[in-house]
């Protein structure tokens, strides 16, 4: 988990004030599936007893997640630490900003044994995700999310995971070779992946057609390479991502498509005004995971998924403020006009 330092259309060197945003991929999906979803939800993690992670705690509190946590001690001086993210929106052709101060932070502290599988999953578990930020921070972190995979297959939990490959953190981690080895042994306990084609490659050195992309909105190369995923992990039903054309800042083509058992499944594609885009992946995962979940068709699920992640860029912040009826309205296709 981590707080993001947000200071709106302002660059940072300029900035004389900001807001303060939670968030973690993990988390904005339980988060998010809480809130709008209204589906029972956990989160294992680090928290750090000091006062940012009292500010974490209470947003984990108010968006209706259960915490399952490892407490570090702060030494009042240089940590442990909760990971901040800082992040200006910018606006019109000016591209936002993203950079991290992850020093000394206490999810990177991680160990197996941190946490009583056994205990969080006796009440039954449907659902488990995790992702590849998480799985970057150091070398037991990867140990941890596989340990918590293998208790929730054991409880009979689909098993999830965002391959969201960040250069810069597996620069750190160790290379690329690293990134792989690392993921690929994740995805052996994986039954569905979040991911788009650069994931694939870089993440999981998976191979894809030489086909050239028309546009970001283009599904023959994601789609080309599944066969080479289903070969190389067999384990994996699903993969899913959303696909998004980057016009400005504020103004963005969107759709999603999803590999599902050997069938190819895509949501319409409509154009978002956009007023904060962190977070619309997660987005996009939680209503994708409620509507397979609910039992929803393929074709509705993705829909769910497309709209609550396009509804999700239209608030501030990396969570959502949708409720559940606007998003299903929003999925059959309802347009902006005003509720009177």
């Amino acid at each position: 988990m981590v707080h993001r330092i947000d200071p709106g259309i302002i660059p940072f060197r300029k900035a004389s004030e900001c807001r303060i945003h939670v968030s973690g991929g993990e988390f904005n999906v339980a988060a998010n599936l809480a809130d709008c979803f209204r589906m029972k939800t956990g989160i294992a993690t680090a928290m750090v007893d000091y006062p940012i992670g009292d500010l974490i705690n209470e947003r984990v509190r108010a968006m209706g997640v259960r915490p399952f946590y490892k407490m570090f001690e702060h030494n009042g001086v240089s940590g442990p630490n909760m990971a901040t993210v800082y992040s200006d929106q910018g606006h019109g052709v000016r591209a936002p900003v993203v950079f991290y101060n992850r020093a000394s932070e206490a999810a990177a502290q991680l160990q197996p044994g941190d946490f009583d599988w056994k205990s969080i999953t006796a009440g039954g578990v449907r659902w488990f995700h995790s992702g590849g930020i998480f799985a970057a921070l150091s070398p037991t972190t990867p140990e941890v999310i596989i340990e918590g995979m293998q208790a929730a297959k054991a409880a009979g939990a689909v098993v999830s995971f965002d391959l969201n490959f960040r250069a810069k953190l597996w620069q750190v981690a160790g290379g690329l070779e690293k990134a792989q080895d690392t993921l690929r042994r994740i995805v052996e306990h994986v039954d569905v992946i979040v991911g788009n084609e650069e994931d694939l490659q870089k993440g999981l050195g998976v191979q894809g057609p030489d086909v050239v992309a028309e546009s970001k909105l283009d599904t023959t190369k994601f789609f080309g390479m599944m066969d080479d995923v289903a070969k190389k992990h067999p384990n994996v039903k699903v993969v899913a991502t959303t696909l998004r054309e980057v016009h400005t800042t504020n103004r963005h083509s969107w759709s999603a498509v999803a590999w599902i058992e050997g069938k190819t499944h895509q949501a319409p594609t409509c154009e978002l005004d956009v007023l904060d885009r962190v977070g619309g992946g997660d987005g996009f995962a939680a209503g994708f995971f409620y509507g397979l979940l609910t039992g929803a068709s393929p074709e509705e699920a993705i829909r769910l998924g497309w709209a609550h992640g396009a509804l999700l860029t239209t608030f501030p912040g990396d969570t959502t403020m949708a409720t559940l009826e606007q998003v299903q309205a929003f999925a059959k296709g309802g347009s902006a006009r005003i509720q009177r």
